[in-house]
Protein backbone atom coordinates (compact mmCIF):
# COMPACT_ATOMS: atom_id res chain seq x y z
CA UNK A 1 0.00 0.00 0.00
CA UNK A 2 1.46 3.37 -0.94
CA UNK A 3 1.47 6.37 1.39
CA UNK A 4 -1.56 8.11 -0.16
CA UNK A 5 -3.67 4.95 0.12
CA UNK A 6 -2.49 4.42 3.70
CA UNK A 7 -3.41 7.99 4.70
CA UNK A 8 -6.78 7.85 2.94
CA UNK A 9 -7.56 4.59 4.74
CA UNK A 10 -6.50 6.08 8.11
CA UNK A 11 -8.86 9.03 7.54
CA UNK A 12 -11.74 6.74 6.55
CA UNK A 13 -11.19 4.59 9.67
CA UNK A 14 -10.45 7.55 11.98
CA UNK A 15 -7.27 5.72 13.00
CA UNK A 16 -4.54 7.38 15.05
CA UNK A 17 -1.21 7.02 13.27
CA UNK A 18 2.46 7.60 13.97
CA UNK A 19 4.57 9.35 11.35
CA UNK A 20 8.23 10.16 11.04
CA UNK A 21 8.47 13.77 9.90
CA UNK A 22 11.34 16.14 10.66
CA UNK A 23 12.49 16.57 13.35
CA UNK A 24 11.17 13.17 14.57
CA UNK A 25 8.24 10.90 15.34
CA UNK A 26 4.75 12.34 15.83
CA UNK A 27 1.37 10.89 16.81
CA UNK A 28 -1.47 12.37 14.78
CA UNK A 29 -5.18 12.13 14.04
CA UNK A 30 -5.49 12.52 10.24
CA UNK A 31 -8.50 14.60 9.14
CA UNK A 32 -8.00 15.54 5.47
CA UNK A 33 -5.78 14.68 2.50
CA UNK A 34 -5.48 16.85 -0.58
CA UNK A 35 -3.28 18.85 -2.91
CA UNK A 36 -1.97 22.36 -2.75
CA UNK A 37 -2.39 24.77 -5.63
CA UNK A 38 1.19 23.83 -6.61
CA UNK A 39 0.29 20.13 -6.74
CA UNK A 40 1.93 18.94 -3.51
CA UNK A 41 0.03 16.30 -1.56
CA UNK A 42 -0.68 17.49 1.99
CA UNK A 43 -2.23 16.01 5.10
CA UNK A 44 -4.17 18.10 7.64
CA UNK A 45 -3.95 16.41 11.01
CA UNK A 46 -4.23 17.10 14.70
CA UNK A 47 -0.93 16.24 16.41
CA UNK A 48 -1.40 14.85 19.91
CA UNK A 49 2.25 14.27 20.82
CA UNK A 50 5.78 13.95 19.53
CA UNK A 51 8.44 16.01 17.85
CA UNK A 52 7.79 19.48 16.53
CA UNK A 53 9.64 22.23 14.70
CA UNK A 54 7.10 24.90 15.72
CA UNK A 55 7.56 24.49 19.49
CA UNK A 56 3.93 23.39 19.88
CA UNK A 57 3.72 19.58 20.17
CA UNK A 58 -0.09 19.55 20.19
CA UNK A 59 -2.39 21.17 17.67
CA UNK A 60 -3.36 21.45 14.02
CA UNK A 61 -0.54 20.77 11.56
CA UNK A 62 -0.19 20.57 7.79
CA UNK A 63 2.23 17.89 6.60
CA UNK A 64 3.62 17.53 3.09
CA UNK A 65 3.17 13.88 2.20
CA UNK A 66 6.49 13.68 0.32
CA UNK A 67 8.25 14.61 3.58
CA UNK A 68 6.67 11.81 5.64
CA UNK A 69 9.46 9.23 5.96
CA UNK A 70 7.46 6.47 7.59
CA UNK A 71 3.94 5.89 8.88
CA UNK A 72 2.15 3.17 10.81
CA UNK A 73 -1.31 2.73 12.21
CA UNK A 74 -1.67 2.58 15.98
CA UNK A 75 -4.18 0.46 17.84
CA UNK A 76 -6.32 3.53 18.62
CA UNK A 77 -9.11 5.41 16.92
CA UNK A 78 -10.52 8.87 17.46
CA UNK A 79 -14.28 9.33 17.64
CA UNK A 80 -14.92 12.87 16.45
CA UNK A 81 -13.22 15.56 14.40
CA UNK A 82 -11.22 17.93 16.58
CA UNK A 83 -12.58 21.43 17.29
CA UNK A 84 -11.89 23.96 14.54
CA UNK A 85 -11.64 21.24 11.86
CA UNK A 86 -12.53 22.68 8.45
CA UNK A 87 -13.16 20.16 5.64
CA UNK A 88 -12.86 23.08 3.17
CA UNK A 89 -9.20 23.59 4.09
CA UNK A 90 -7.77 26.57 2.19
CA UNK A 91 -4.38 24.81 2.00
CA UNK A 92 -5.95 22.22 -0.34
CA UNK A 93 -6.83 24.49 -3.24
CA UNK A 94 -5.67 21.79 -5.65
CA UNK A 95 -8.45 19.50 -4.44
CA UNK A 96 -9.42 17.34 -1.50
CA UNK A 97 -8.89 13.57 -1.84
CA UNK A 98 -10.29 12.40 1.49
CA UNK A 99 -11.73 14.05 4.58
CA UNK A 100 -13.84 13.27 7.64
Amino acid sequence: MDMLDFLEDAIDQMRVISITYAPGDRVIEPHALGRTRDGHYVLRAYQTSGATSSGKPEGWKLFRVDRIYDACGLDMKFEFPRPLYNPLDSAMRGGVIAHL
